[in-house]
């Protein structure tokens, strides 16, 4: 399988977590492409670990859902799952609703101004039209609440489910539509502010949601 020129990616000494980040990223921005076989001695050459670390990543992977594997013969990128996208929306919206609902009572000063950094650098990405930045962006903005919930349960449910959704957008959107998260986001931050637990979570929900008109765009077809 081709891989990225780089070489020894990820130290020796970080293992199977970083093997896992650095395969599921780039799996993610379609450097490894839907269908790409992967072969486990270019891996551990591209990330300069041992077979152990990148066999670990690549089951990890296929409970994701991004690796698709048959014993003795093949693993490969999963092709692009429709369905399992839209259920992976539907988690995801309820765990970053959780998290506002669990982050507010304690959310500072220095937090909701890390938001709205956040929310500045992705409106910024947008106008330029610059995907992975707004997508990294958004992710920060989320991530803040994610955080301060505090709850290892809910951040191990989105770090499985939101790579899905994140493949999803980097494969089939040449630009972010629904620009009007900018805003949603802005309305997330003064609710939070104001401590309305119960309008941010649900403001929150209705911003993951814009990403069910993107999922109604693909063809019937895609959903392998």
């Amino acid at each position: 399988m081709p891989v990225p020129p780089s070489r020894g990616l990820v130290s020796r000494s970080l293992l199977r977590d970083e093997a896992y980040r650095a395969i599921r990223d780039a799996i993610v921005d379609g450097t490894l492409a839907p269908g790409e076989r992967l072969n486990d001695a270019d891996l551990v050459e591209w990330l300069g670990v041992s077979r152990t670390p990148v066999r670990e990543a690549l089951a990890r992977l296929e409970q994701a859902g991004l690796v698709r594997t048959k014993p003795g013969r093949y693993t490969i990128v999963s092709p692009v799952d429709v369905r399992a996208a839209r259920n992976a929306q539907s988690v995801t919206a309820a765990m970053h609703e959780l998290a506002v609902r669990e982050a507010l009572p304690a959310l500072s000063a220095a937090e909701l101004d890390a938001m709205r950094e956040a929310n500045a650098r992705f409106a910024d990405a947008l106008r330029r039209d610059d995907v992975p930045a707004a997508i990294a962006a958004d992710d920060d903005f989320h991530g803040v609440l994610v955080t301060a919930s505090a709850n290892d349960a809910l951040r191990d449910v989105l770090e499985r489910y939101t790579p899905v959704l994140r493949r999803l957008e980097r494969l089939r959107f040449s630009s972010l539509s629904g620009r009007e998260s900018v805003a949603q986001h802005d309305r997330v931050i003064a609710l939070c502010e104001a401590g309305d637990a119960a309008g941010a979570a649900a403001a929150t929900r209705a911003n993951w949601e814009t990403l069910v008109p993107l999922l109604d765009t693909l063809p019937a077809g895609e959903s392998d």
